[in-house]
C-alpha cells in the first residue's frame, strides 16, 4: 500500500477542522487505515471533534482483537460517537460540535468503507465511481423527487448534513465493500474537495499522476485554484499489485 495524506486550510475560512490519518501498516489486527473526518461546531469544537475522533478510532482499531473489518469499524465508531457525545453534553464550549467520517481498510483485495456526512471515497481506475452516499438533505431530497442537482435549492443548501458523529448519543453509519482491481486508486476527501472540483476533474487528475504524492498535491491545488471555499483534505491510496484482484 503507498499514500499520502494532505489537509488544507482553503482559500476563506479562518482555521482548518479536517483532520486526516493514513497508515499503510497494520493498525492492530488490521492490515492498514485510512481516514477523513471535517468537524463542525465553531473554531474550538470542529476542531476538537475531528481531532478527537480520529485518534480515538485509531486507538479502539489498534486495541481491537477480533480481526473484522466490518465489526471493528462499527464497534469503533459508535463508542467514539458516545464518546464525543459526552462531552459535546458536558462542556459549553463543545456543545453542538460533531464530525464527519469516512474511513478505509483494505484487506486482501477488498476494500472496507464506513462513512457518515458527506466527506466522501471514490474509487478511480478507467472511471470515477462515489462508493459512499452523502447524508445530506440535499441528497435525501433528489433521491425523493423533490429537487434536482442542478437547482438554486440544491446549491444552496448542499452543505446541511443529516448525519453526523458526536451530534447525538447513537449514530448509524453506512459500510460497504467493494473488490479492488489493477490500476484502482482510493480516494477520501472531505466536501472542501468534492465541492470545488468535478468528478471528472479528480479522475482526471488522479489518473494523469504517477504517484500518490504527485495526485493528492496536484488535487489539493485544484481545488484552491476554484475558490477554496472549505478545508481541503485528501487521502489518496494506491494498492499494490499483489494486493488487489486482476
Amino acid at each position: 500500500m503507498k499514500s499520502c495524506a494532505l489537509t488544507d486550510i482553503g482559500q476563506i475560512r479562518k482555521s482548518n477542522q479536517d483532520f486526516v490519518y493514513a497508515s499503510d501498516l497494520a493498525i492492530g489486527k488490521m492490515p492498514n487505515l485510512y481516514l477523513v473526518a471535517d468537524g463542525m461546531g465553531g473554531h474550538q469544537g470542529g476542531g476538537f471533534a475531528s481531532r478527537y475522533a480520529a485518534e480515538r478510532l485509531v486507538e479502539l482499531i489498534r486495541e481491537d482483537k477480533t480481526g473484522q473489518e466490518i465489526p471493528t469499524m462499527r464497534r469503533a465508531i459508535q463508542e467514539v460517537n458516545h464518546e464525543l457525545y459526552q462531552k459535546a453534553c458536558s462542556f459549553d464550549d463543545l456543545r453542538g460540535m460533531g464530525t464527519t467520517l469516512v474511513l478505509a481498510m483494505v484487506s486482501d483485495g477488498i476494500l472496507y468503507v464506513a462513512n457518515i456526512g458527506d466527506s466522501r471515497l471514490y474509487l478511480i481506475g478507467e472511471d470515477i465511481r462515489q462508493v459512499t452516499k452523502d447524508h445530506s438533505w440535499v441528497e435525501e431530497m433528489v433521491a425523493q423527487g423533490k429537487i434536482t442537482r442542478d437547482s438554486e435549492q440544491f446549491q444552496m443548501n448542499k452543505n446541511v448534513i443529516t448525519r453526523a458523529v458526536g451530534v447525538r448519543d447513537s449514530v448509524t453509519a453506512d459500510f460497504f465493500e467493494e473488490e479492488l482491481h489493477a490500476g484502482d486508486r482510493i480516494l477520501l476527501c472531505s466536501d472542501g474537495l468534492s465541492n470545488m472540483l468535478t468528478a471528472e476533474e479528480i479522475r482526471d487528475i488522479v489518473a494523469s499522476r504517477e504517484t500518490c504524492q504527485e495526485g493528492a498535491l496536484t488535487l489539493l491545488q485544484a481545488g484552491n485554484r476554484k475558490g477554496g471555499r472549505d478545508n481541503i483534505s485528501i487521502v489518496l491510496v494506491d494498492p499494490e499489485v499483489g494486493d488487489v484482484a486482476c
